[in-house]
């Protein structure tokens, strides 16, 4: 039912409506930090380069998730610039975008685990946002880690083998594909001159508050 709803007219639409909402939340947030246009700006841009990078496969995994060309550094990103609050609305915005475009729902608390929540979760890094772009950027793959496990030890026990359970099964499968992605992405982030761009854009934001 879900998700013949999500792939109707309306349902695009009703999701569409959500994610102007988020973003509508960046904006006010923003405001309150006088950083409004920029936040919203960097935003924008990270979640489109993010979600580009979200539809080249690497590899992808039979009942959901796949690697990626380091997309959810993107999202980590608007957190590391602007933020806790920025990064988990724009990480939400992000899930909702996913749903639009490639819905797999098999119940309502599925869904929210499975994309707002679970990429909103990428913006939770921000909390330490003076703690180096590395460290910033594990802790929101874990947070995103822990929605997916709860996810699959809820709605996806049946395709457990029964020699591991539920709860193992969950934490091998998703630690599988999102592992090897944090891995590509931390290697990227070790690259010197890219860790100093991030820092001067971080940088000169702060100059401009």
């Amino acid at each position: 039912m879900l998700q013949e709803f999500l792939e109707s007219t309306q349902g695009q639409v009703f999701v569409v409506g959500i994610i102007v909402l988020f973003f509508g939340l960046i904006f006010y947030t923003g405001r309150k930090e006088k950083i409004s246009s920029k936040a919203l700006t960097y935003s924008a841009i990270c979640i489109g380069i993010g979600y580009a990078l979200n539809q080249i496969t690497l590899f992808r995994m039979p009942q959901g998730g796949a690697i990626t060309p380091f997309s959810m550094l993107f999202i980590v990103l608007v957190g590391y610039l602007f933020g806790a609050k920025q990064g988990i609305l724009a990480g939400m915005a992000f899930g909702l975008l996913d749903l639009l475009i490639n819905p797999y729902v098999i119940h309502l608390i599925q869904m929210i685990l499975d994309y707002p929540f679970a990429f909103g979760a990428l913006g939770i890094g921000a909390l330490f946002g003076n703690r180096h772009i590395i460290f910033v950027y594990l802790i929101g793959v874990l947070g995103r880690f822990v929605c997916a496990v709860l996810s699959g030890v809820i709605f996806f026990a049946s395709a457990a083998p029964k020699a591991q359970g539920a709860l193992l099964y969950s934490i091998i499968y998703n630690g599988s594909y999102l592992s090897v992605e944090a891995i590509l992405t931390c290697i990227l982030l070790s690259i010197v001159p890219v860790r100093k761009a991030i820092e001067s854009i971080k940088n000169n934001i702060k100059d401009e508050k």
